[in-house]
């Protein structure tokens, strides 16, 4: 069976990456469409060795598509999405704009892959927020061995989750205080970011942390288990790809930090790099490009009665984002959940 495949917001980081990775992996696509907004009309990318012309989202009829990949931001992911789905595409999509509708499952093929079944309710399917979907994938198998009952993390976020004019303005700003330059204004981040760290991702709500730092909450409940607490500061760093984290774990049950390694060592998308007297930890450089979750310096926490702690590395474009959104189209075929509108209507 081979499916016809449509990616808005083919023009961006993760549009492109999400075609990359279809090709790799060698998805079973008869067709794929690139789509952006009207002003990319006739732009060129790439699938492959291939060269297609983006399309306009605004004008493309979706009745004959058999999965749409949607990254082209929350608000148009709000307009479209419904429409898409209601002519029968099934949109897997990487916007925060249906990752809390209780009829829509937001899904890691890693953690809660059962969950997809009541994707036909919508026709939509969440991915998580980036630094979440790292999170979960190393949390799931240490959850269902110990039973875990709280989670205070703090992330290290690469400037890629902010898209590709993020990426820009730390080159500019690098390179600005290395020439000896003035700084143009900060347009995408509320700091200068270049040589600097700043605490505040997305807006501010009302009890002080930000709306980044609540996705990471809510996210890991909703796919992980809601009896969870959790706690999270979100931090923006001068580094152009991969998130890092560092995660606090206190469990119901007793596991120690070699139990913990051996059963990561064989959890689903985990990669366990972690001999420090050989300086073997995974750092956000050495993610990059990679698929895999990256999980290191796991040690126990003797502040706790059954704590431990450890360092969580991935690319937030691939396994953040469009590593996960290929992998969810993959379980929706792989479960045959879909059927090609080609092969029904033959």
């Amino acid at each position: 069976m081979s499916f016809k495949i449509a990616i808005a917001g083919a023009t961006g980081n993760v549009g492109r990456e999400m075609m990359e990775i279809l090709h790799e992996r060698g998805f079973p696509a008869s067709t794929v469409v690139p789509l952006a907004s009207r002003r990319s009309l006739g732009q060129e990318v790439s699938y492959g060795d291939k060269t297609l012309k983006v399309q306009a989202l605004e004008n493309y009829d979706f009745s004959d598509t058999d999965i749409c990949l949607m990254s082209a931001g929350g608000s148009i992911s709000k307009e479209w999405s419904p429409k898409i789905g209601k002519q029968g595409c099934v949109v897997i999509d990487n916007s925060s704009a249906f990752r809390y509708d209780s009829d829509v499952p937001l899904i890691v093929p890693e953690v809660n892959p059962d969950a997809i079944v009541d994707f036909s309710k919508k026709n939509i399917i969440a991915n998580p927020n980036c630094s979440t979907a790292q999170l979960v994938v190393a949390l799931k198998p240490l959850h269902d061995a110990a039973k875990i009952k709280r989670v205070v993390v703090s992330t290290y976020q690469s400037v890629s989750g902010a898209g590709k004019d993020a990426m820009d303005e730390l080159f500019a700003q690098t390179r600005s205080v290395y020439v000896g330059d003035t700084f143009d204004e900060s347009k995408k981040f509320t700091k200068r970011i270049a040589f600097n760290v700043i605490p505040h991702i997305d807006v501010f709500m009302e009890d002080g942390s930000t709306k980044e730092e609540w996705k990471v909450t809510a996210e890991t409940k909703k796919m992980l288990d809601p009896k969870i607490k959790v706690t999270c500061t979100a931090v923006r760093v001068p580094v152009f790809i991969s998130h890092a984290e560092a995660v606090n774990i206190e469990f119901e049950n007793e596991i120690t930090a070699d139990q913990a390694r051996e059963i990561l060592r064989e959890a689903p998308g985990c990669l366990v790099v972690d001999n420090p007297s050989e300086n073997a930890y995974v750092t956000p450089i050495e993610a990059a490009g990679e698929d895999a979750t990256y999980i290191s310096r796991i040690r126990e926490d003797s502040t706790l009665d059954n704590g431990l702690n450890m360092w969580v590395v991935s690319d937030n474009l691939r396994k953040g984002a469009a590593l996960n959104t290929v992998q969810i189209a993959e379980v929706l075929v792989n479960r045959k959940l879909i059927t090609p509108k080609a092969q029904a209507a033959a």
